[in-house]
């Protein structure tokens, strides 16, 4: 039995390796800040040790030295993330194999293998950050990783030539690209389980409130969520949006109590009372929670409402959400449960003795509920408390330390303190997180609420008036519920970039830089089933489908196809009779393994035939010296005729 032939290795040439360098550090780059500063410098060493040996044209490392080096890689990776898999661990690893598959390039095979490890390390860019810039650098690495597979093909091309013929191929899929987001059907989240790292970096409130919780946040200038009114817009001092609610004090740290599964809206509003209609267009934070204005009536899809008003999701949100609601600050609360009113009157023993005695002698003379709490507030706004972003360390009783000695703290201790202070006044009080305010982009009318306008408030029970929200940080500082947070504190404190005054210049730009955000969000990577679905009934399509959906994409990439296609053929030379039996001729000998260069002309090309297959050399002179005379002298009149039978009788 005939021994099956080997498959030609065709070693790289040097501007092939140099193409494959240049994609391996622009698939690498933008992933280097994701991974620890060894092995981003360990990657580098590779790149530059790989175009050390191409420049002094110095021959590959070993075999067993690459083995080494890779088992070493793999081992740091190993100790460094205790894991081969997740996401973190698996694009650390991928990175090492890139680079260090480089220095074991030496055939085209290997540098496909590069090629195609660059593509999939561009779409993991996209686990960590999915932004415009990273997608504008996602297609850059494309471009890169396509010209660099279009030199595997032609080592000769020039690069301007190849970033054109790259530029070129992407265009051409970028038709497809758009059929497939926009009709290919959708299923809400990723088409793959991601690990569980994948959520780690994620940023917003917790569910528990210890001094630093949210001053911390409050130093971040990223988005939290954006929201778009429908009609009327409330004063910014009433844009409480409601988060967690914490009524168990723990020592320094606040929790979350026994809130019961709320079937139905334990509250009503008032009559004639304003409401706002709005969409909140959520950021994930890898908690349940969802955010509305104090307090909605409706419910978004997939969530639930618990009996101390918040809202829920029914699993952590992982991605931008969606969702529209109405609120009414004005509402009339039903009667609250004993339960809950004695869980908001505790308080743990031997802690904040000061503050204890303070409010319990609020309770000796007789006044009311409500008088105890306008009686707390007049306190706080005399006690000269200042609104900081640099409190000072306090102990075990931090409430007594604040209102007594230090008097300067953020708004966790503003509200903290003034719970502690109310069920001492046997008064229900609750602590409650989320965000205050926000900023108009006049751009697209749309405000965002970012980490910084995290904030604490607190509630009082008050029979016939239910559950009030009660500001303390209002007492101390006004400026910060009317204006911002950079209104509010002392001059000196570090505040986030984004919120420091003068700098108007970079605030426009920055509105103008949100709102085209606001759209790549909500049209691209917040394209989901129901945006998909609602466009294409704009469309036209009657009740989209996936089988309606699935023949409009087969239908209409069939014609993109056939579209390039008749392009194509319209751009095919055309040549004439003499030159098509010439190229047939050519292309015989080519499956033989003998193909015609670019340069040589046809004597030239069938003398070097006739030398590689002395029993055809006859034939191969006649139909040489025959198309030559058709295409570049006189010929007699059968010429083309003879050039046609000899052209088809030709057995190579």
């Amino acid at each position: 039995m005939a021994k099956k032939p080997e498959r030609p290795v065709h070693p790289l040439t040097p501007a092939q390796t140099w193409w494959l360098l240049a994609t391996g550090v622009a698939a690498c780059a933008p992933l280097a800040p994701q991974v620890p500063v060894w092995l981003a410098a360990v990657a580098a060493g590779a790149f530059l040790w790989r175009a050390a040996l191409a420049w002094l044209r110095q021959p590959l490392p070993p075999r067993w030295l690459l083995i080494l080096v890779t088992l070493a890689g793999t081992a740091g990776v190993l100790v460094e993330y205790r894991t081969l898999l997740g996401q973190q661990a698996g694009v650390a690893l991928l990175l090492v194999f890139m680079a260090l598959k480089q220095l074991e390039a030496r055939a085209s095979r290997d540098g496909l293998a590069v090629v195609l490890l660059a593509y999939f390390l561009t779409l993991a860019q996209f686990l960590e950050d999915q932004s415009i810039p990273v997608a504008a650098t996602m297609f850059g690495t494309v471009l890169v990783a396509t010209a660099a597979l279009a030199n595997l093909a032609d080592a000769q091309g020039q690069p301007l030539r190849l970033f054109r013929l790259a530029g070129t191929m992407l265009l051409q899929a970028v038709p497809f690209m758009l059929i497939l987001f926009l009709l290919f059907p959708r299923v809400q989240g990723p088409l793959w389980g991601l690990p569980r790292d994948a959520y780690s970096g994620l940023t917003g409130l917790s569910d528990t409130m210890s001094p630093g919780t949210i001053n911390n946040l409050s130093q971040s200038d990223v988005i939290a969520f954006r929201v778009q009114f429908d009609g009327a817009v409330p004063p910014k001092r009433e844009m409480y949006w409601r988060g967690p609610v914490l009524t168990v004090l723990d020592g320094r740290t606040w929790r979350p109590g026994n809130a019961t599964l709320a079937r139905d809206l334990p509250y009503a509003p008032v009559a004639n009372s304003p409401g706002y209609a709005y969409t909140v267009t959520l950021e994930p934070h890898n908690k349940p929670w969802l955010f509305a204005l104090e307090l909605p009536e409706t419910l978004p899809n997939d969530a639930f409402r618990t009996s101390d008003f918040q809202l829920h999701a029914r699993k952590p949100v992982r991605e931008r959400q969606r969702y529209a609601m109405r609120s009414y600050p004005q509402v009339e609360h039903e009667a609250e449960d004993d339960f809950t009113l004695a869980a908001a009157r505790r308080l743990p023993g031997g802690l904040n003795p000061r503050t204890r005695a303070l409010g319990a002698g609020w309770t000796a003379d007789g006044s009311s509920a409500a008088q105890r709490v306008q009686r707390a507030i007049d306190f706080l706004r005399n006690q000269n408390l200042v609104y900081t972003l640099q409190p000072p360390l306090t102990g075990q009783h931090v409430a007594d330390e604040f209102l007594f000695d230090t008097r300067r703290g953020f708004c966790e201790h503003f509200a903290a303190a003034f719970v502690v202070l109310m069920r001492a006044a046997d008064v229900p009080a609750r602590v409650v997180t989320g965000y205050q305010g926000g900023e108009r982009n006049p751009v697209d009318d749309t405000w965002v609420i970012r980490q910084s306008d995290a904030h604490a408030w607190a509630e009082v029970w008050l029979e016939g008036s239910g559950w009030v929200r009660v500001d303390p940080t209002a007492a101390a500082a006004p400026a910060r519920i009317e204006e911002n947070l950079a209104a509010a504190v002392p001059a000196g404190d570090p505040l986030p970039f984004l919120s420091r005054q003068g700098l108007d210049w970079l605030r426009e730009a920055r509105f103008r830089w949100w709102a085209i955000n606001n759209a790549w969000n909500q049209w691209v990577l917040g394209f989901n089933p129901e945006r998909q679905l609602e466009l294409l009934t704009r469309l036209g399509m009657d009740s989209p489908d996936w089988r309606k959906m699935t023949a409009w994409l087969a239908g209409l990439s069939g014609l993109v196809l056939l579209a390039l296609a008749a392009a194509m053929l319209w751009r095919r030379p055309h040549h004439d009779p003499a030159q098509r039996q010439w190229l047939r001729l050519t292309r015989r000998l080519e499956k033989r393994g003998l193909p015609r260069h670019a340069w040589e002309g046809p004597q030239d090309y069938a003398a070097r035939m006739a030398a590689e297959l002395p029993a055809a050399a006859d034939d191969i002179r006649a139909i040489a010296a025959l198309y030559a005379g058709l295409r570049y002298g006189n010929t007699p009149p059968d010429a083309l005729a003879m050039l046609r039978q000899r052209v088809a009788a030709f057995r190579p």
